[in-house]
């Protein structure tokens, strides 16, 4: 029988024990890794236009029925108000008690025809409030290439960069109609239907592309045939994963499933598998210390208090109070120099510091400090080729947000965990400054208008 989360947590004696030393595997995409090199890979969306994979690595749950936009409202915090077929929006929801569960990309396909997608912390909340209520609707759930049987369901590929729309009006042939941001418009390409959303991963104005999986590969082929006069750059796993750290979105913040009002029956729905693992240097027995809300996040634009859903009163609460904000930490060159030299010195290293992304916990939560007293939580860190810059993201008080704040950032975990990535090292300090999140003026100025 597949082990349910509350059995885990059970024989693991808690919940922070069994994220922190649990023994999945580091989380990759699962794509080629390099198609070049990831700095060039990088430097693509912002220079000609990069050409990204996104068919493996999201799991989908496809969801219909008169009930299935019910369900989405009386899940989600944002407003669907004005919902209509064509649009999509980052889908977000929370607990009982206001603090976040995840978030997803949900595309409105038809009448009463949805995709829930993204990592499967949010869609799993989705799914399970499907099959406990009573909503006149069903799911078609396709899993990421890691846990799923055979081929995806759709391609996804997405174009982004400066040439992007020259591209673009290439492959179809003649002006692209103005599709605002996060809108979906209909074209073809080589003779086949293709849907695309306008939007952008790395904070550069794209192109998301999608259809049925048997089209994926003649799509693709037409597109690296057009792209080649726009200096078209394939991008691998590696570049793909750290593109979050320019556009700022935290792609996997610590679900707040672990306590609270209806998550009990809940674990023992969620399988044990899904449960994810956690790193960093916070280092607490009380796992709602890992939560964050919405807020924290940058995720206020998104709330809409119009209409009732799971953990309503108490982001009202979190809304009239909001303790942090969400930020860019620019690490203090020399100190991460110092940190990867301690590899070529005698002793205990350091955390060793991957690049680009130096995540090596699904939920990575690190503590940020000012004189030793914690102002925060630094989420995914890694490397921006385009700004010359190891970054983090982070949820910092308000009151310390201010960019050009000196903080430090603890790395490492002090006592070492049992996860497969971690090997024996020391705790180390890091130097950083605060900046605005995102960091890229570009990303932070034009990206909704572009």
């Amino acid at each position: 029988m597949t082990e349910s989360l509350a059995t885990a947590i059970a024989r693991a004696g808690g919940a922070v024990s069994l994220l922190r030393n649990a023994q999945a595997r580091p989380t990759v995409f699962p794509v080629t890794p390099e198609f070049s090199n990831w700095r060039s890979e990088q430097r693509s969306w912002r220079e000609s236009v990069a050409l990204l994979d996104q068919s493996h690595h999201m799991t989908d749950l496809f969801l219909s029925g008169p009930d299935a936009l019910k369900l989405l409202s009386d899940v989600g915090v944002n407003s669907f108000a004005t919902f209509a077929v064509d649009h999509a929006k980052q889908f977000i929801a929370v607990n009982h008690e206001g603090y976040l569960i995840g978030d997803a990309i949900l595309f409105h396909l038809a009448e009463d025809s949805f995709d829930l997608v993204g990592h499967p912390m949010v869609i799993d909340w989705v799914q399970y409030h499907l099959e406990t209520g009573e909503y006149d609707a069903t799911a078609e759930r396709d899993g990421n290439s890691l846990v799923r049987e055979g081929d995806p369901r759709l391609y996804r590929y997405e174009l982004q960069g400066p040439r992007a729309l020259e591209l673009m009006e290439r492959l179809t042939g003649g002006p692209v109609p103005p599709t605002k941001f996060f809108h979906m418009a209909t074209f073809t390409i080589d003779g086949l239907t293709v849907r695309s959303l306008r939007h952008g991963m790395a904070g550069q104005p794209g192109f998301e592309l999608f259809g049925p999986w048997a089209e994926g590969a003649r799509v693709r082929a037409a597109i690296v045939a057009a792209g080649e006069e726009f200096d078209l750059v394939p991008v691998g796993a590696k570049a793909y994963s750290s593109a979050n750290l320019e556009s700022a979105w935290v792609p996997s913040p610590l679900p707040a499933i672990f306590t609270g009002e209806g998550t009990e029956a809940y674990r023992e729905w969620l399988p044990a598998a899904r449960a994810g693992s956690l790193a960093g240097s916070l280092d607490s027995d009380d796992i709602e210390d890992y939560y964050v809300t919405p807020y924290d996040l940058g995720y206020g634009r998104s709330v809409a208090f119009d209409h009732d859903f799971i953990g309503r009163a108490a982001l009202e609460r979190h809304a009239a109070a909001q303790r942090r904000t969400k930020v860019t930490l620019v690490w203090d060159e020399d100190d991460v120099a110092a940190a990867v030299r301690t590899l070529l010195e005698p002793g205990v290293p350091a955390k060793y510091i991957d690049f680009p992304k130096a995540r090596y916990g699904l939920y990575q939560v690190d503590r940020v400090l000012i004189d030793g007293a914690d102002v925060g939580i630094s989420h995914d860190a890694g490397y921006i080729t385009n700004e010359h810059a190891f970054v983090s993201l982070a949820s910092i008080d308000v009151a310390h947000a201010e960019p050009g704040t000196p903080v430090e950032v603890v790395w490492g975990e002090d006592p070492n965990s049992q996860k497969p990535a971690v090997e024996p090292h020391r705790q180390v300090r890091i130097r950083a400054t605060v900046q605005p999140a995102p960091y890229s003026a570009f990303a932070r100025e034009n990206y909704r208008k572009a």
